[in-house]
């Protein structure tokens, strides 16, 4: 009997993986192994519904608990791999088990950015990756009064949005002089901060920190200027980094993320690697890119399924997003970087348009505001004029 297919990462690549590989009839063992004591869940709602108690844990389940034994995937959780061994085949455990494989697939995403800050390791001071995070910051939300967010883009937007709507005192401490800097245009930034201002947010924007502050726990954080923020809890939003450890270890090449051609193989035969925790070459972009979505996970973690069965295979995707924020969704369709111009359709003061960017003439995404129809009609136009070009 061969050895199995093994699948590191117990998240929405990794479960996308494995059910496209059942769909595809492969018959052989498939292992997949999770580090979190849960099955694999939804991230996205962790920041938004989950957190304001919307949302039941059993509803962010990717799958039925029956589906693992329905669909012979052998799910174990919990569980930390220590080494790869590239050549002999073989995984090895933090407790020392040994595990073969025929194939293995990467899928172990990212974990929150951490900031050397005197005072993060107090009390009341939390980062934003997982259930567990989540099920902790809601007790202490609970008692909470007055919230200081360090960092100014989706996940820390997204959080502010909610214990607002909760009652609390919000502050948002951003290093860059507007929110979400990064990956939208001023346009979209401008329209957001007075969006969280109209609901009471306080923006500290263009602001570092210098520590956070308390005895046994947060309260407060001082910033870079000298002044004090008072809060009882403290969100560090800093963004996320891949989880690549592993795989640098093992002699696969790294840069940024874990390296994988357009089949989702990396530099090492027979390991495979997708979502949040790689960067792929792009035909459309020109170059190697990393996404961190929902989209991206799932849509990669099918494609490396394919390439693992010897299947061609060519990951090549407009990559999507979103955004929710009270009661505005913004969705982004295409990769924004490199844009010379913008163009604006319909009004911000009404709350539903998008923003338009473009290379010259070429149209490289667009942010639609409560514009679903802008948002899809944007996905098929840069699919149809990417496939224009390659003809």
């Amino acid at each position: 009997m061969s050895e199995p297919i093994v699948i590191v990462g117990a998240g929405q690549a990794g479960i996308k993986a494995a059910e496209t590989l059942r769909l595809k009839s492969y018959e052989s063992d498939i292992l997949l192994i999770g580090e979190e004591k849960w099955p694999p869940y939804q991230r996205p709602p962790l920041s938004k519904a989950y957190l304001k108690g919307e949302l039941s844990e059993d509803r962010l389940l990717l799958k039925a608990a029956d589906y693992y034994d329905k669909a012979r995937v052998a799910l174990t959780t919990g569980s930390r791999v220590a080494a790869i061994d590239p050549v002999g085949h073989q995984l090895t455990f933090t407790d020392g088990r040994t595990q073969s494989w025929s194939k293995l697939l990467l899928t172990t995403g990212t974990r929150a950015r951490t900031l050397p800050l005197t005072g993060g390791d107090l009390e009341g001071v939390f980062s934003l990756r997982g259930i567990d995070d989540t099920k902790r910051i809601g007790l202490a939300l609970e008692a909470a009064q007055s919230v200081a967010i360090i960092g100014g883009g989706y996940i820390g937007m997204e959080f502010a949005a909610v214990v607002r709507s909760l009652g609390k005192q919000v502050t948002v401490i951003e290093a860059q002089d507007r929110i979400l800097k990064r990956s939208v245009a001023p346009e979209i930034s401008s329209f957001f901060q007075d969006l969280h201002a109209s609901h009471g947010v306080r923006l500290a924007l263009g602001e570092g920190v210098n520590r956070i502050v308390g005895a046994d726990r947060a309260e407060g954080v001082e910033l870079a200027s000298g002044e004090m923020v008072a809060a009882d809890l403290v969100l560090v939003a800093a963004g996320a980094v891949p989880v690549t450890e592993l795989a640098e270890a093992a002699g696969i090449a790294v840069e940024r993320g874990i390296v994988v051609d357009e089949a989702c193989r990396t530099s090492a035969p027979d390991i495979f690697a997708a979502g949040d925790c790689t960067v792929f070459p792009s035909r459309r972009y020109g170059r190697r890119i990393g996404l961190e979505s929902v989209q991206n996970a799932s849509d990669q973690g099918k494609a490396a399924a394919l390439s693992m069965l010897g299947e061609q295979t060519i990951y090549d995707p407009v990559p999507w997003f979103w955004s929710d924020q009270y009661d505005v969704k913004l969705q982004i369709a295409g990769l924004s970087a490199g844009y010379d111009r913008t163009e604006l359709v319909g009004e911000p003061g009404e709350g539903r348009f998008a923003l338009r960017y473009f290379a010259g003439d070429t149209l490289l995404a667009v942010d639609a505001v409560n514009d679903p129809r802008s948002h899809m009609m944007a996905r098929k136009e840069i699919a149809v004029r990417d496939h224009a070009l390659a003809a």
